[in-house]
């Protein structure tokens, strides 16, 4: 077995929760970062969703790219699906990610993506719309505007720029 990479865009980014041998910053191609998934475990429940980030269709997004040893590979994926996967809002997929280390290469990278069939998905929302629902949501992690704030905040850090994001952020903050 050889070593795998995963490719974090969220709170991935900032708190991975498995072991690994280096963190690369990485964009993935043909995704970008988006509130479209709503939560009702960690950041909210069924009868009051929150909005946590998917990878939704088009676009780019930079992130991290974390490489596993391959001893690893099957605790680190038992990890991730565990909490990424208990509603299985996500399609696991293996995506071509772009890391700049000792010049630019590709790299297979096990990425979580939207599913746009899932009843959690929800599809394009206003900034207003997405505003709302992260001031009023909290989950069995936590309340969901410090989650989008401390990926926002681990965004910049990194030198990623999001508008969007930034608008509700500040918003947040008020």
């Amino acid at each position: 077995m050889s070593d795998l990479w995963v490719f974090g865009y969220g709170s991935l980014m900032w708190q991975p929760g498995f072991e690994f041998e280096e963190a690369i910053p990485a964009t993935l191609v043909g995704f970008h970062r988006s509130l479209c998934i709503y939560s009702w475990i960690h950041r909210g429940t069924q009868e009051k969703p929150g909005l946590v980030f998917g990878l939704d269709e088009g676009g780019h997004c930079a992130g991290m790219a974390f490489r596993v040893r391959s001893e690893l590979v099957d605790k680190t994926t038992t990890y991730l699906r565990a909490r990424e996967q208990q509603t299985m809002v996500y399609k696991e997929i293996l995506a071509p990610v772009e890391i700049s280390q000792n010049g630019p290469r590709r790299v297979e990278a096990l990425s979580f993506v939207a599913d746009q069939d899932h009843e959690q998905y929800a599809q394009k929302l206003s900034l207003e719309e997405q505003l709302e629902i992260v001031q009023a949501a909290k989950g069995q992690s936590g309340e969901n505007d410090v989650y989008v704030i401390n990926t926002y905040n681990h965004m910049e850090e990194l030198g990623i720029i999001d508008k969007d994001l930034a608008w509700i952020v500040n918003n947040l903050r008020r």
